[in-house]
């Protein structure tokens, strides 16, 4: 452990490097602390010695090191209360009864990522639980349709798609297939049956199968994709400390690649927890705050993804808040 004094110094250079992005010299700290210039910059070495800050080639100051962030995050860093700005955004979000809980999550997180500044996501863990109850289209005009997927849970999602050239016989048909052998199907599995089970015989009932079998296909994909949001991912443009093309490409890739998310942010347990760095598989260069959520019958992960010099204290704040009323 640090001596008091050492750890008033780290937590002020991490609060402070936080805040502007640029090395804390000794100046700074002696005036907050009233201490010698002398005995600070002892102390700054001792804790750089001790692996807690680094110091930069093109300052004389020091930053916090991935080990100086554990430590202010494991023995350092305060609760802290939402302050009224954020509290009224996010009430006005929870207080409309007319959001189903994916609707609260989403515009939670996006409210998050326009008010930090970092990247923030939900992934639901809903769609093995929700099964296909009914599908069904309502026609627009002659190319125009709604396609309207029933899961046995209620959750009712519509899209909007065009099938040119066929005949509205046709592709009631086709529904009536899906009804027919796909019904009680987990949604995350439609896809897969429709490939295997539908695509093969599709062509002995309807004559543009192809065409039709592709829109259908379509359709069951980005519903199950609608349960990884990824909000704000341009902010991380934003942070002095992405300067690098192919360092921020690498993090966009990894953020537009599904399977990446869900192996690297899935968060089964349901406390928030922090990952730093290296600590994180989805980029060293990144921190990751990220929870499990539960309600009665679903459940998932949000998570927000910004640099190491991430503001701790607010982040897990709001997180808190949002678990705490999606949760009820």
């Amino acid at each position: 452990m640090l001596t008091k004094r050492q750890e008033e110094i780290l937590k002020l250079i991490i609060t402070e490097y936080i805040k502007l992005a640029k090395p804390v010299g000794s100046n700074l700290i002696c005036s907050a602390l009233k201490c010698s210039s002398a005995t600070v910059r002892n102390e700054m070495a001792d804790l750089e010695e001790l692996g807690l800050l680094e110091k930069t080639h093109t300052s004389s100051g020091r930053i916090p090191s991935e080990k100086g962030y554990r430590y202010y995050v494991d023995h350092l860093m305060k609760p802290k209360e939402l302050n009224g700005e954020d509290m009224l955004k996010l009430q006005i979000v929870f207080n409309n009864q007319q959001l189903e809980l994916a609707d609260y999550l989403d515009e939670s997180l996006r409210l998050i990522a326009d008010i930090t500044n970092y990247t923030s996501i939900v992934l639901g863990g809903t769609s093995h639980e929700n099964k296909l109850k009914e599908i069904s289209v309502v026609p627009i005009d002659s190319e125009n349709l709604i396609v309207v997927v029933i899961t046995d849970k209620g959750h009712v999602e519509h899209k909007k798609v065009m099938l040119r050239d066929v005949s509205l016989e046709e592709i009631k048909k086709t529904v009536s297939l899906i009804n027919e052998l796909i019904v009680g199907t987990p949604i995350d599995e439609v896809s897969s049956k429709l490939e295997f089970e539908i695509k093969p015989i599709i062509g002995r009932y309807v004559k543009e199968h192809e065409m039709v079998y592709n829109t259908f296909y379509q359709v069951f994909q980005d519903f199950s994709s609608k349960n990884i949001n990824v909000v704000g991912k341009n902010n991380i443009l934003k942070q002095p400390e992405f300067n690098n093309i192919e360092k921020i490409q690498d993090i966009f890739s990894k953020l537009d690649n599904r399977e990446e998310i869900i192996d690297n942010i899935t968060e089964e347990n349901n406390d928030i927890k922090i990952y730093i760095g290296k600590e994180n598989n989805l980029d060293e260069e990144v921190t990751v705050i990220k929870t499990g959520y539960r309600t009665r019958d679903q459940e998932g992960t949000i998570a927000i993804v910004g640099p190491k010099r991430m503001d701790y204290e607010r982040v897990v704040t709001l997180l808190e808040y949002i678990k705490e009323n999606i949760e009820k």
